[in-house]
């Protein structure tokens, strides 16, 4: 049976019409007209212009005068917590090293068990308070230094990495103080410049 007659296209212009007007038809020669860069074709029935579809600018609307990258103050938590989190494996795992060495003689049993838990659970505990009051530091001169110079630049990531180093290594004395400075300032250093590779080599940067 041929649902392409006239009457045909007449009943549905009838309940077109019924629901609030007719559904316009679109020829081949109408549609070539329309662009469809970077979409998928449309149906012609939505009678919508694509162009009008298609975001040339951010998804996100910011407040004004902010930044679209995250500041110091907001990666400071993230720095932090993952600061701590790495030190706890690390640190539980240089534990049960440790312990199971020490206990290579001794035969399994809950005395041996409870030696190498409290291997495991003194430097997992050591390792994350050393990592998280370097990162604490860290993030405390890097918004400090930020606030002050009213800049956000990798001059504040070296001196605040700097700074980290002499304070954490100040229990030390002056020498310990200016080896933790100099350690800070070469690991502050490095990060600066793989964080620039890509601009260094005359790309731009893949990240931020």
């Amino acid at each position: 049976m041929d649902t392409n007659t006239p009457a045909s296209g007449g009943f549905k212009g009838g309940l077109g019409s019924l629901f609030g007007g007719g559904t316009p038809e679109y020829s081949n020669t109408d549609l070539a007209g329309v662009p469809l860069t970077g979409m998928s074709p449309l149906s012609p029935y939505l009678n919508v212009d694509p162009r009008y579809l298609v975001q040339d600018t951010d998804e996100f609307i910011l407040p004004t005068g902010a930044n679209k990258t995250r500041g110091r103050f907001e990666l400071a938590f993230f720095t932090i917590g993952g600061c701590c989190i790495t030190g706890t494996a690390f640190g539980t795992l240089n534990g049960l090293r440790m312990g199971l060495t020490e206990t290579r003689g001794m035969p399994w049993s809950k005395p041996r068990n409870v030696q190498i838990l409290n291997m495991v659970t003194r430097h997992g505990a050591s390792w994350a308070n050393t990592l998280g009051s370097v990162a604490l530091l860290y993030s405390v001169f890097g918004v400090a230094i930020e606030k002050a110079r009213g800049a956000e630049d990798d001059l504040n990531t070296i001196a605040a990495g700097t700074l980290t180093g002499m304070l954490f290594k100040s229990t030390a004395g002056l020498k310990g103080a200016a080896r933790g400075g100099v350690i800070g300032l070469a690991m502050s250093g490095l990060y600066a410049l793989y964080n620039n590779w890509d601009h260094l080599k005359g790309r731009s940067p893949s990240h931020y």
